[in-house]
């Protein structure tokens, strides 16, 4: 079975790729792409979060938004702005942040291995979330937010793509993080063949990023093939946008967690419950666990060191032993009342790259009662879960530098 294939990408015309780049959708409230697209008109924010252009109090979900996307795509596509190419091409994409380089390739991921967990997930999804992707992919006839893909590092990949890299990109564009994005396209068959030739004869390939993304993609081909009388299996709806990186170059940062309301305990009381299963130093600043069973807690204006005691956690199972199934287990669902993370209206999660101080602004400012920081999960971990065909919890990586939206887009239909 193909893991990969190449594909005729829609990406920006040359010239345009400064005004179009824009974060993912899911990395930036409507507010602050508000703001970020303000006097851009070009940005692919107005495709990715189309909300942006109705009144604010229109929610992210609503059918009008879906609607706007799609008006929005067609005009940048009219204009020019965006150009798809004429035949299939792989794009090595190349991501530069704090001096650290990874590059990975540019494809189309096949859903059907993405079903027989050849192409493996970690983690679960969240309905709601994965029903926007759904919506919006069937309406813009797009998949607009490529997938994160890893695969076991492998040196002949690598030495072609760093031959590829001797040559000028065709985009050469920095990030609002400073990141810096280049793509070089492969139009030769023969250089095309021979990474597809690696890549899909590999065992298998990891979803690090982009779970939602490749879950809807699933359930948009399954839609779209019951409906084609003519489905033969090669059509674009059974492919999912994705860039693949060697795993050695992936970067996984701290994702943490912050809860409304304490269940119903006082701050003694949660404390002295916290305390059978770890050990608690107060800290006069913010602190930032720097090994594993190691969490930071801010509660009450005050930073807590809390460290698992070793004898009431499960160091063997693959998933068990995560700092996030551990603070899930012994703190968030016995002493806070959270079952389920995916659903529960009463968490929320923030990704590492924000730091310690969203943390706290956000338990003072925004509602939220206590935060926990987690030290990064490894990505051995993430690799040692999805060969045992198991699952994290959610929201269990936050890997950064973030590709970005509107470089490449995959027309399905």
């Amino acid at each position: 079975m193909k893991l990969i294939k190449s594909f005729k990408a829609l990406r920006p015309n040359k010239g345009k790729e400064n005004d179009v780049i824009a974060p993912p959708y899911d990395v930036l409230s409507s507010s602050e792409a508000r703001e970020m697209a303000k006097k851009k008109p070009f940005s692919f924010l107005h495709v990715s979060k189309p909300e942006i252009d109705l009144d604010p109090e229109i929610k992210y979900n609503n059918p009008s938004v879906y609607k706007k996307g799609k008006e929005n795509l067609k005009n940048l596509i009219k204009n020019k702005v965006l150009i798809q190419d004429d035949k299939e091409c792989l794009y090595i994409y190349e991501i530069i942040l704090n001096g650290i380089s990874q590059t990975g390739i540019g494809c189309i991921a096949s859903v059907e291995a993405y079903e027989k967990n050849i192409i493996k997930k970690h983690e679960y999804t969240k309905p709601e979330k994965e029903d926007d992707r759904v919506k919006n992919i069937k309406k813009l006839n797009a998949q607009t937010g490529p997938v994160l893909l890893a695969y076991r590092n492998n040196n002949k990949i690598s030495k072609f793509l760093h031959e590829v890299k001797s040559e000028n990109p065709t985009y050469n564009v920095f990030a609002h993080d400073k990141s810096n994005h280049k793509i070089w396209i492969v139009e030769d068959k023969k250089q095309i063949e021979k990474i597809l030739s690696q890549i899909n004869s590999m065992d298998s390939l990891f979803i690090a990023d982009g779970h939602h993304r490749s879950a809807a993609a699933a359930r948009v081909k399954k839609e779209f093939s019951k409906k084609n009388p003519n489905h033969t299996g090669n059509e674009n709806y059974n492919f999912f946008l994705a860039v693949a990186f060697p795993h050695s170059e992936m970067t996984i940062l701290d994702y943490n967690r912050i809860i409304k309301g304490l269940n119903g305990h006082s701050i003694d009381a949660l404390l002295s419950n916290i305390e059978k299963n770890f050990l608690i130093k107060k800290h006069k600043k913010e602190f930032k666990p720097l090994n594993k069973n190691t969490f930071g807690m801010y509660l009450d204006n005050n930073w807590y060191e809390l460290m698992a005691k070793k004898e009431n956690i499960d160091l063997i199972d693959p998933v068990k032993s995560l700092d996030v199934s551990i603070l899930h287990d012994l703190i968030i669902e016995p002493l806070l009342g959270i079952k389920d993370e995916r659903t529960d209206p009463r968490i929320d999660f923030v990704g590492g790259a924000r730091g310690l101080k969203e943390l706290e602004n956000r338990v003072n400012h925004n509602s939220f009662d206590i935060a926990f920081a987690l030290f990064p999960t490894p990505f051995e971990a993430l690799i040692n879960v999805a060969d045992s065909n198991k699952v994290m919890p959610p929201k269990s990586t936050w890997f950064e530098p973030k590709l970005l939206d509107g470089l490449l887009s995959h027309l399905i239909n």
